[in-house]
């Protein structure tokens, strides 16, 4: 039988038993709330605070967002009740949502294939409308100027775009924003986590959005577009000058940098060994037939360090597209007819290799890629048809240099904005993105275990912080961070809130097969 590598048990049976046990309960005589209020807790943003993992929201994988950890705190502390828009219908913890395209069942990981798939059944999440507000109002694919959007919850506009379908499964009117609906509760402390998707959409579509710097409208900007730094700005100002209009106290949060996530850092960028590749002869025959004939052309073309022969000894870059290369396809064509290559053939390759490139050490390649190098593109003829071999991944798997430099301006740009409002209004400040950049080389938590970046692996079952999709924590990495938070909020409003041990949540857990 094949086992699976899932995030989270998942049979009902089992829930019970992931359940934290604590071997002294704490009380309010150990703790403090400080200078805090946590009667009324509310927590925006987008899906790092909805407790989206594996893909998805589901009922389990929700119980574990970081807000809802840390209300378990504030309620040693005088906090009150904390509710979370409803997954009842969620009966089998699949997530996704029924009859939405791209929303699919919780991400599960087949050892023998190596690629997460959603797990096998069918959603019982819909949009049935619940119409109240919530004291989690993270939206999953939320930007910063989205929690400002009126219609945002408007089932009417889902299927134009114009509306998130996790916010119309709560909003309480078809006309209310995500903040409205958040302030109707009146927070006494809230956190605010939102601005990831201002850049994150960009960088998972492989840069294939629009960086939208100098333009003032966001109604203009795709899903996958870099927000305008004014224009976050402008909308985040507003957001805590909203939350804080009431007296309310909080946390505000920077954006981890794409570096920071395994959906970006998992898939190397010379996978290619001569074992995967079929043997030294399957290398001899594509240096003989392909990569030599074409260093030649290229070389003669003043552009060979395009691409190099593939090595016995090494492992060897994928072939990749970079849009920012001189597209040499009519050279190519020329040479190749020249050298007797049939007219169609020789047009074909000067189409495919015209801007591709071996990949090199400053490219990041998508976890999504690992599931398409050395499978074949649809109607593309042998020998050219393996990808990242003889056909290069095309730029939605792949973030080139300038990309990731249009990336880190942004990143950093939102972050300073971030930080300059969280000294305005006196507010306590997580930074979220240099914790998470201590995941690269290991980040030591109070009780001594450390813990990395890296995507899981059979050999770090314990110490993987993330979910299957990539950019998402699992249960035990919500709980990292819901303890940074923690110690943010003892230090700045001198609170005495009890830690949070990462170690008593669950991680990743082997399961019968789908």
């Amino acid at each position: 039988m094949k086992n699976k590598f899932i995030y989270l048990a998942v049979l009902a049976a089992g829930f019970a038993a992931c359940e934290p046990e604590f071997e002294n309960e704490v009380t309010n005589a150990d703790y403090s709330a400080g200078d805090a209020d946590f009667t009324t807790y509310v927590a925006v943003g987008n899906s790092l605070t909805a407790g989206y993992m594996d893909g998805t929201v589901s009922r389990i994988g929700q119980s574990y967002s970081y807000p809802s950890l840390l209300a378990q705190q504030f309620a040693v502390v005088g906090g009150g009740a904390f509710t979370q828009p409803s997954y009842e219908e969620d009966v089998n913890n699949l997530g996704g949502i029924s009859g939405l395209p791209g929303f699919n069942t919780r991400l599960i990981l087949d050892a023998s294939a190596g690629a997460p798939e959603p797990i096998a059944g069918t959603s019982t999440v819909t949009l049935a409308a619940q119409a109240k507000a919530y004291n989690n109002m993270g939206v999953p694919g939320a930007k910063s100027y989205h929690l400002l959007a009126a219609g945002y919850g408007n089932a009417a506009g889902v299927a134009l775009g114009q509306a998130n379908p996790y916010f119309v499964r709560h909003a309480t009117s078809a006309s209310t924003t995500v903040l409205a609906d958040a302030m109707s509760l009146n927070p006494t402390f809230f956190t605010n986590w939102i601005g990831s998707n201002d850049v994150l959409l960009y960088a998972i579509a492989g840069g294939t959005g629009v960086n939208q710097a100098g333009n003032q409208n966001p109604a203009t900007y795709a899903q996958n577009d870099i927000t305008d730094p004014g224009v976050f700005a402008s909308a985040y100002s507003t957001i805590v000058n909203t939350l804080v209009s009431g007296g309310a106290k909080g946390v505000i949060a920077t954006i981890p940098n794409v570096t920071s996530i395994p959906y970006f850092t998992t898939v190397p960028f010379n996978p290619l060994t001569t074992a995967s590749l079929g043997g030294s002869a399957t290398v001899q025959q594509l240096n003989t037939s392909l990569y030599g004939p074409m260093k030649q052309v290229l070389t003669l073309l003043g552009q060979g360090d395009r691409l190099n022969l593939l090595s016995e000894t090494e492992g060897n870059p994928i072939l990749i597209t970079d849009e920012t290369l001189t597209n040499l396809a009519p050279q190519l064509t020329a040479a190749f007819t020249s050298a007797g290559y049939p007219p169609a053939t020789a047009a074909f390759i000067g189409s495919v290799y015209g801007q591709a490139r071996q990949a090199t050490a400053t490219d990041l390649i998508l976890l999504p890629a690992s599931s398409l190098i050395g499978t074949a593109p649809a109607n593309v003829p042998a020998p050219f048809n393996v990808y990242g071999v003889t056909y290069p991944l095309q730029d939605g798997s792949v973030l080139i240099p300038s990309e990731i430099a249009m990336i880190n301006t942004a990143t950093n740009s939102f972050n300073n904005t971030i930080k300059q409002v969280a000294t305005a209004k006196g507010l306590a400040l997580a930074d979220m993105n240099a914790i998470l950049a201590q995941l690269v080389t290991g980040l030591t938590t109070d009780d001594g275990q450390t813990y990395n970046a890296g995507y899981f692996s059979t050999a770090r079952l314990s110490t993987a912080l993330f979910s299957l999709d990539g950019v998402h924590p699992n249960a035990r990495g919500y709980a990292v961070v819901a303890n940074e938070i923690i110690k943010v909020i003892n230090m700045h409003y001198n609170a005495k809130l009890p830690a949070i041990n990462a170690g008593y949540y669950p991680g990743p857990t082997i399961l019968p097969s789908n």
